[in-house]
């Protein structure tokens, strides 16, 4: 099914305009990623609500992200931190969702954004206005990694490439097709993305770089930011022992395909087929 919104899942650590230097504030403004969520959402006088639901300090994330659309020129921002169900059927909240042009989940774990919020009413209208209207959901680390519907909610990358060392669970279902992991290459989580696709061999896996991310508009993405995206896809896996061994064991992987992409490239979800940027073409 085609949506008419648009996705922004973002690796961690996004530049959010704190440095003092005026080339780096310039660059923020023009080029970041926060910048690229306020382009799609409208412009400066739509209305932002920040969720930090994912976050154990929500009030110190959401005045950051406060601070940092206010120097991107935003003029209706608000934080609407969601801790428990109760809230997620709130009216007040609900309108809230219902009156935005962006809502933007922040970092922390995603298994809080799900146990709060999924299948609540206020899960059911995000959907909603992101299938039928022009409307953007973001999200940064955790808040990136709840979109899917397949979501890794935990799984240390120091563990070898073992079965059981990704854990997995239900998320948010806003991109059913893909598998998104976080702080990718700095916490070298190739390993559990890896595993992951092995479960779900018909998903595409998606790793995240911090300080890049992707716009994603129906069946296709865009990268934006500065580091680089990578995608594992398995499904002409050769060898993939994945369900028959033993939890703790080892596993096999052959024939898995990677690409490894950076900021303008664009990926086709559905085809699986990469449009690369041209060499000489400026950063953006």
């Amino acid at each position: 099914m085609s949506t008419t919104g648009i996705l922004i899942p973002i690796g961690g650590n996004e530049d959010k305009g704190i440095e003092e230097h005026e080339q780096y504030t310039l660059e923020f403004i023009s080029e970041g990623i926060l910048y690229h969520v306020v382009k799609e959402a409208g412009g400066v006088d739509m209305n932002f609500l920040i969720v930090p639901t994912a976050s154990s300090i929500p009030d110190e994330v959401g005045a950051n992200y406060l601070e940092a659309f206010t120097k991107l020129g935003c003029k209706n921002v608000r934080v609407m931190d969601i801790r428990s169900r109760e809230e997620a059927e709130d009216p007040k909240n609900i309108e809230l969702v219902k009156n935005a042009q962006c809502v933007m989940f922040s970092g922390g774990n995603q298994s809080n954004i799900t146990a709060n919020i999924k299948d609540t009413t206020l899960h059911k209208v995000l959907q909603e206005k992101y299938e039928t209207e022009k409307f953007v959901i973001a999200g940064t680390s955790a808040g990136a990694m709840c979109m899917s519907q397949e979501m890794i909610t935990g799984g240390s990358a120091q563990e070898s490439f073992v079965k059981g060392a990704v854990g997995m669970g239900e998320g948010m279902n806003f991109i059913p097709n893909l598998i998104i992991d976080s702080h990718f290459i700095r916490r070298g989580r190739f390993g559990r993305l890896a595993e992951a696709v092995a479960q779900f061999p018909q998903l595409v896996g998606i790793g995240l770089a911090e300080d890049t991310g992707l716009i994603v508009r129906d069946n296709s993405f865009e990268v934006i930011g500065s580091g680089m995206v990578i995608i594992i896809d398995a499904r002409k896996t050769k060898h993939n022992n994945h369900k028959i061994l033993a939890e703790g064991t080892p596993m096999t992987l052959t024939n898995l395909k990677t690409h490894v992409l950076a900021n303008g490239d664009i990926f086709n979800i559905k085809e699986r087929k990469i449009k690369v940027l041209p060499m000489d073409a400026p950063f953006v």
